[in-house]
């Protein structure tokens, strides 16, 4: 009996070549990309231009704005008739108002010291200040470790309270708000929060707090930022970056025309009265910090923001403790943008042009589309157009447009100029995330309310041994979200070197080394 293979079994009207199979699909394709799929990317196009242009005219606004603040602008202290407190020889210390220190902390190993003794270092009267260390820690040794920490400043004669709670309910903000409710601090007027990787100088307070006595409607005095281990890694140099445009342009210009920004969540001294009237702390979003001040805006309170007053800090400088940290970032503005939009139109105490700013520039511009453009446009939309050649991007939003972006951006940290182009490659990366983190918040989706507390090393890695031994977690190391956009933009830029005509070939190589690095997690401080 002859052998009967499997191909005998299938009519010959089934059976196909390989050509046959390419040549039907390419038809395929051929049939639905004009009246569709050319359509469709052309509208995202055009879509996408017009969120750049918005992000573009923002960023000039901004930079003309700036420039004009530092040039004409009265300096806060004359706006504000700052005068320093003195000391009265009758009555004592009576004239400085109490003031109370809240440190958030949540098992902070590395860094609880740092905080608790800057803020005991604060330079104020002993009898007029009050330092409370809220500590939501799992984990008893910590908490042990941070009660006796406690006990021997109190030793000292500080005026030190430990406080902690029965649950993490609320998480920061809820410790926040709890604090608040306790008798002790009842006379209290202001309160200096700072999270536990913060270490403000001793004159922190004396600079800070005059600026309240004469401006009974300021609620916040907010301090900029510095960090004590931006040149760690690349990841910190990106993030200082960051962080330097926020604070050198958004805040200042928030500041200065509409005194309103949001509040950075740490380094700033609040009027606990502001507070109370604006509602108190909430926890229905993971930024509690901007959700007050937006709220405590509505009903007309002001907010200033101080550039000469630094307090330094800690950036994280693990990948996976960034990546969670932006996550926070990117999907609470979006949450409390689609919780407070309308609650902002009807509001009737502030002017117009006060709402069109937080609605327009601070949450929809600088929260939503810069997020979305800089992902959809560059890493998604225009590889695209490389494999249809029908759609064309002109080289203004494919160039100009993000070019002078990126120089506006620089102004913040003229030191890393030179890292610009790292900087947007690793920007773009991180863009996936941002954009997925805020389509979360928008749609109030799966984990628009995960709060993981940003983990910060202090002084841990220079306390290692010469020769650290480094744990490999697959699971925490490889990223397929990168991995896959990598090959995605490998394979574009490998049919635009060969067929494409534009030349975005290097961009896409560049790129795609940037997210197989950030795929397999070589980024930041490995620990």
């Amino acid at each position: 009996m002859a052998q009967i293979s499997g191909k005998d079994l299938i009519p010959n009207s089934f059976v196909m070549s390989r050509e046959d199979i390419a040549g039907h699909l390419g038809m395929v394709w051929e049939l639905i990309k004009a009246p569709l799929i050319v359509p469709v990317l052309r509208l995202s196009v055009y879509v996408c231009l017009a969120m750049a242009l918005m992000l573009f005219c923002e960023r000039v606004y901004m930079g003309i704005v700036i420039v004009l603040v530092k040039l004409f602008w009265q300096k806060p202290a004359k706006r504000y008739r700052w005068e320093p407190i003195e000391e009265d020889v009758e009555s004592g210390s009576s004239n400085f108002p109490f003031v109370l220190v809240q440190i958030p902390m949540y098992n902070e190993k590395e860094v609880y010291k740092i905080s608790i003794g800057a803020a005991c270092g604060l330079s104020w009267p002993a009898d007029r200040l009050l330092i409370q260390v809220l500590d939501d820690s799992t984990d008893p040794t910590i908490k042990q470790m941070v009660e006796l920490e406690c006990q021997r400043w109190a030793s000292k004669g500080v005026n030190i309270v430990y406080q902690i709670r029965e649950t993490r309910g609320g998480y920061k903000a809820g410790a926040l708000k709890e604090g608040l409710t306790r008798s002790y601090v009842k006379d209290c007027e202001f309160v200096a929060i700072f999270d536990a990787d913060f270490r403000p100088e001793p004159d922190f307070l004396k600079r800070a707090i005059p600026y309240f006595l004469r401006t009974p409607d300021l609620a916040l005095v907010q301090s900029r930022w510095r960090f004590v281990n931006a040149d760690e890694c690349l990841l910190t140099r990106m993030q200082e970056m960051s962080l330097d445009y926020h604070f050198t342009v958004e805040q200042e210009v928030g500041s200065a025309t509409h005194a309103f920004f949001g509040f950075n969540g740490t380094a700033g001294v609040w009027r606990i009265a502001a507070i109370d009237e604006a509602g108190g702390w909430k926890d229905r979003t993971t930024v509690e910090d901007m959700d007050l001040a937006v709220r405590a805006s509505l009903r007309g309170w002001k907010f200033v923001y101080l550039g000469d007053l630094q307090v330094k800090s800690e950036l994280p400088s693990t990948f996976k403790a960034f990546r969670f940290q932006q996550h926070r970032w990117s999907c609470g503005p979006a949450n409390l943008f689609r919780k407070m939009v309308m609650e902002i139109v009807r509001n009737k105490k502030v002017r117009f042009w006060k709402k069109v700013y937080v609605i327009y520039s601070f949450f929809f511009v600088r929260k939503i589309i810069a997020h979305m453009v800089t992902f959809f446009f560059y890493c998604v939309v225009l590889p695209l157009t490389i494999w249809i050649p029908e759609v064309h991007v002109p080289i203004w939003g494919a160039v100009y447009i993000p070019s002078i972006i990126t120089i506006l951006n620089s102004v913040g940290t003229p030191r890393s100029i030179h890292l610009l182009f790292y900087w947007i490659l690793f920007e773009n990366v991180m863009s996936l995330h941002r954009t997925k983190a805020t389509l979360i918040g928008l749609l109030e989706a799966g984990r628009v309310n995960e709060w993981v507390v940003t983990e910060k090393l202090g002084d841990a890695l220079k306390n290692k041994s010469k020769k650290p031994r480094f744990t490999f977690k697959i699971a925490d190391r490889l990223h397929l979200l990168e991995l896959g956009f990598a090959a995605f933009l490998f394979v574009t830029g490998c049919y635009d070197f060969l067929y494409g005509k534009n030349n975005y070939f290097v961009y896409l190589w560049l790129q795609t080394i940037t997210f197989f690095i950030a795929g397999f997690g070589y980024i930041g401080t490995i620990v």
